[in-house]
């Protein structure tokens, strides 16, 4: 009997640790459900670390590309901004969100999984400075990789940037 307790729970502990996101073998290459929020929650969130957001149309409407929402956005991207922001000091201004108009894929904007950033020298230095240069991407922006595992990727106009956890939150 006691022996069927001890591999029940080594059976338990090893299921943790090896759940995708969770445990050990969790990492940045897989997807896994996410906690979702509502724009309220992500802007209440935002405002509180003195994090901005803007769009060109002056909305929050996620079926419009003008628009810049956070409706569906994961919970660990909200919270990647905020360590972003804790951790660089620079002013961080949000310019696009899970609005329709980006590019798809399961790490998408769409998705909950990306945020773009006004670009701001102050921001530009502490990404290139504090992350490993990683190389282009496939469309020629180049990326810079935290500790973590995030993606930051320098569009030209603005920081693209793939949170698939919170950065150390």
């Amino acid at each position: 009997m006691k022996i069927r307790s001890v591999i029940a729970a080594l059976v338990l502990v090893l299921g943790v640790l090896f759940t995708p996101g969770v445990g050990i073998l969790g990492g940045a290459t897989e997807a896994h459900a996410a906690t979702k929020i509502s724009h309220a929650t992500a802007t209440s969130m935002f405002r509180s670390s003195g994090i901005t957001w803007s769009s060109s149309g002056g909305c929050s409407d996620r079926y419009n590309s003008t628009c810049t929402s956070f409706e569906q956005l994961n919970l660990a991207t909200a919270k990647g901004a905020q360590t972003l922001k804790s951790a660089s000091g620079c002013a961080l201004n949000i310019t696009g969100g899970t609005e329709v108009g980006h590019a798809g894929g399961t790490y998408s904007h769409w998705n909950g999984y990306k945020l773009d950033f006004s670009k701001y020298t102050c921001l530009g230095t502490y990404i290139k400075n504090t992350f490993t240069y990683i190389g282009l991407r496939g469309d020629g922006a180049p990326q810079w990789k935290s500790g973590a595992g995030n993606v930051y990727a320098d569009e030209g106009s603005h920081w693209d940037v793939t949170y698939y956890n919170c950065g150390g939150c």
